[in-house]
Parts: C-alpha cells; sequence; structure tokens
C-alpha cells in the first residue's frame, strides 16, 4: 500500500474510534512521526493534509525544520538532552518528553532567553517499566505544581508511551489511568493546563482515543515499518 493508502486508513480508523467513543474527530490531532523519513515523503504527508510532524531526535528535526515549508507544526516527541533544548526551543509547537526537573529548568532557561513560553507535556511512565523513561503517576502532581511556576513554561498536558503488545486491549488501562490522572489534576492544579493527552502510537491508538486520547503519534502504520 502507498503512503497515501495508509494515511487514508489510518485517518478512517481515527474518525470510527472517535465516533465509538462520542468523540468528535475533528477535536484529535495526528502527528505523523517522520523519524528516518525522507523529506520527499513527508513533503507527500504534507500535500494530504498533514501538518503536525514528530521528531524522536534534535539531529533529524533541524535539517528537515530548514528544508520544509514554513507554517509546520513541529513536535519534539523523544527523549530530551538539556544540552540540545535551545537548538529547537523556538521551532517546535510542543515538546511531549518533560521527564526530570533539570531539563524542565533548561526549558525554561533557554525560553526566557528568547522571550517565549515553551509548551511541554509531562511524561508519565504509567506502567513502570525499567526501560521508559517518565515520572510515575505518584510524582506527577507535586512535578507538575512545581514546575508550572518557571515562567518560560508552560504545561499543557501529559504522554506516555505504553508497552508493546500485539493486543491492544492489554495496555487499555494504562490509557484509562492517565486521563484520570488528567481529569484529577484539573480539579487539584487549576493553574495547570491539561489541554492534551498524548497517548496510542501505531499498534494501539484506536484504543488510547477511545480512552481519551487527543493527540496521536503514528509513524509506522502511515509511512511503513523503518528499516
Amino acid at each position: 500500500m502507498s503512503v497515501l493508502d495508509n494515511l487514508n486508513r489510518v485517518r478512517r480508523q481515527i474518525n470510527a474510534a472517535a465516533l465509538r467513543s462520542g468523540r468528535d474527530p475533528e477535536q484529535v490531532k495526528l502527528v505523523a512521526v517522520t523519524k528516518t523519513v525522507p523529506v520527499k515523503t513527508i513533503r507527500d504527508v504534507l500535500a494530504f493534509g498533514v501538518n503536525s510532524l514528530g521528531e524522536n531526535r534534535v539531529q533529524e528535526l533541524l535539517p528537515k525544520h530548514k528544508e520544509l515549508p514554513p507554517g509546520i507544526e513541529w513536535h519534539f516527541i523523544g527523549s530530551l538532552q538539556t544540552n540540545k533544548v535551545k537548538r529547537i526551543i523556538d521551532k517546535v509547537f510542543l515538546i511531549h518528553s518533560l521527564d526530570r526537573w533539570s531539563l524542565a529548568r533548561e526549558i525554561n532557561r533557554a525560553a526566557c532567553e528568547k522571550g517565549l513560553t515553551a509548551r511541554v507535556l509531562v511524561q508519565v511512565n504509567v506502567a513502570g517499566e525499567k526501560t521508559k523513561l517518565g515520572f510515575n503517576l505518584r510524582e506527577v502532581k507535586e512535578f507538575a505544581a512545581e514546575s508550572s511556576r518557571l515562567p518560560g513554561l508552560k504545561i499543557c498536558g501529559l504522554m506516555t508511551i505504553a508497552p508493546r503488545t500485539d493486543n491492544p486491549e492489554e495496555v487499555r488501562p494504562i490509557f484509562r489511568q492517565l486521563r484520570e490522572l488528567s481529569v484529577k489534576l484539573k480539579v487539584d492544579l487549576p493553574e495547570v493546563r491539561m489541554d492534551f493527552l498524548s497517548m496510542g502510537m501505531s499498534g494501539d491508538y484506536e484504543v488510547a482515543l477511545e480512552e481519551g486520547a487527543n493527540i496521536l503519534r503514528i509513524g509506522s502504520a502511515i509511512f511503513g515499518q523503518r528499516v
């Protein structure tokens, strides 16, 4: 199947999952993950109406940002080193992977130097996997409260990466727990925005959407498996 065929299939599945859960499909943001995808192919999906792109690595985002047209909504979705924050701080719409206090301080510093406010999501390791980064569920409230006091940083919601599985139903509780945490934080921390729930990737995005995701990070389901 072509990239356009894949994209159309993903869009149909997103629409169906949204309708099943009583939600407006227009309120769900599809972020096409372009890790290792050549610029020519990215131009194709832009022509097909995709405007939000996600990158995992600073060294890959920067040349693509330079070569592709302005107006793209860039999302940084990978682990971010503090020494690379200043290179992307004015180029991305949203950083999905705020996973430690030192990174919060550096994002704040770099944003203040540029005279802007950086939008971020707190990364939560809901499943407690040792191989994954992020805060555990019990740590998020305190971290969000402290980070919200930094003038150059704006918390806009939460992100998680579910364990890999052949059966997406197995990770439904992971997504549900993150949604429940988001609802609780809205009540407990009214000063912290919970606009976005970034959860769901190529193997589980329908279940994630049904459980409340409004940002889906989808790569291989659109572009095929990476070599």
